[in-house]
């Protein structure tokens, strides 16, 4: 047998192995109570707090190779873990433990004529596979939000991340053996084997469900080779859209936050539209904000004269997440003018529109087709923790089973529960 040859058979048996641990340890997981799941996040985190410097360390290592490979600016800003970074990852596993359990909660129930009691009842998916790509954060937010859900994981980080997310996996299993729980629930793949990703997306027998987090190109892979169920987003192509009916000082502060803040999240804002009825005014202030501010601005012939500095835009750059200092911009007629392009040019992630009218703002929130809509907010606010779920896997762009931000609560399915008293049917 050839190197190569034994390599696959090698890197087979250890997937199999992996997703055998996690099918007996949902087993168990599904059953925890509520206050061992808690303890495993909340050992979790205090592990994460007291492995800080470790956890830093092993950081440094993989963001210095990212350099040395000439990786984007912008990806190694999602790479890299500050002290501030490494505690909203405890905080986060805490906020999820402080929440109420969803596992056993009655959606629904009602009773039959013929004396039956019917109950839908949440429950976990089973075990939900991740892979994602530079962020290392995603394995504490991936690995809490899973514990909370009863569903046992299996993580595949980016190479680009692996020694962070070793890291920080540790931590995850510290808390699960703390609160008597099998380790196997939280998984981290212990290779950079890109191979490894296909063997996910065919195990059936062991997944239940797989969510990709990363490019474009990482999800498309996923979507067209899984033959286990996906939750998936594709971009961030996310729109601002500033009313004619406005207040000026509120776009200037939401559309600077929702491009600038930080550039490189799904949640970055990445085409300004502007209603051609305050065009002349309006425009030249808000894209003068975004170039002062280091931003290249892409725009049609408005744009380009409201400012000499605008860069002529291409068709193309409707349809792109830059993931960048970087921005499309242009005007439309009116508010139903923006819905139409925002439908035809966004990949349904996040949306907003600025505006003192409240007919406007309805029309944009009932008609553009994206899992999250804002009024007069940053698109930045796409996240989970700011939605008060206390952490997200992604921003889930699919229609089915779940929608936007990715929680806990998305994480389970249902079953019905039914009582009776020795009914049978005629």
């Amino acid at each position: 047998m050839s190197a190569l040859s034994m390599t696959a058979v090698s890197l087979h048996d250890q997937m199999l192995a992996i997703g055998c641990a996690a099918r007996e340890a949902a087993a168990v997981l599904a059953n925890a109570p509520a206050p061992q799941k808690n303890r495993a996040l909340t050992a979790a985190a205090a592990a994460i707090r007291a492995g800080q410097a470790a956890i830093q360390a092993a950081n440094d290592t993989d963001v210095q190779a990212a350099r040395d490979r000439g990786i984007a600016a912008n990806m190694i800003d999602r790479l890299t873990l500050t002290p501030a970074r490494i505690e909203a990852m405890a905080k986060g596993l805490e906020d999820v433990a402080a929440f109420p359990d969803p596992i056993g909660s009655v959606l629904a129930e009602w009773d039959r004529p013929n004396g039956l009691k019917i109950q839908r009842v949440r429950v976990p998916l089973g075990v939900i596979g991740i892979i994602y790509e530079s962020r290392p954060n995603v394995t504490a937010d991936a690995g809490g939000l899973c514990l909370k859900s009863g569903n046992a994981a299996i993580l595949r980080g980016g190479s680009e991340s692996f020694h962070s997310s070793r890291a920080i996996a540790a931590c995850l299993a510290q808390g699960l053996r703390e609160a008597g729980l099998p380790e196997a629930c939280v998984q981290l793949v212990p290779t950079t084997d890109r191979a490894a990703v296909g063997h996910m997306l065919t195990m059936r027998d062991c997944i239940d469900v797989i969510v990709p987090r990363g490019g474009k190109t990482l999800i498309q892979r996923v979507a067209e080779e899984s033959r286990v169920p996906v939750i998936k987003h594709l971009d961030g192509n996310c729109h601002v859209y500033v009313d004619g009916a406005a207040d000026l000082e509120r776009a200037r502060a939401v559309v600077l936050n929702a491009k600038m803040r930080r550039t490189s999240i799904c949640g970055a804002a990445e085409t300004l539209l502007v209603d051609r009825a305050i065009a002349g005014t309006a425009l030249p202030v808000l894209v003068k904000d975004l170039l002062d501010a280091g931003c290249t601005v892409r725009g049609d012939e408005a744009a380009q004269a409201a400012d000499s500095r605008v860069v002529p835009l291409v068709p193309e750059d409707w349809d792109t997440e830059y993931l960048d200092a970087i921005i499309a911009c242009g005007v439309v007629d009116g508010v139903d003018a923006a819905i139409d392009h925002v439908n035809r040019h966004g990949s349904h992630h996040t949306d907003a529109i600025v505006t003192e009218s409240p007919e406007a703002a309805e029309r944009f929130l009932q008609r553009v087709d994206s899992g999250i809509v804002l009024w007069n907010a940053s698109t930045q606010f796409a996240d989970g923790g700011e939605f008060g779920m206390g952490a997200e896997i992604g921003i889930s762009t699919d229609k089915f089973h779940a929608r936007g931000p990715v929680g806990a609560e998305q994480l389970t399915s249902y079953k019905y529960v039914v009582r009776g008293a020795g009914q049978t049917r005629p």
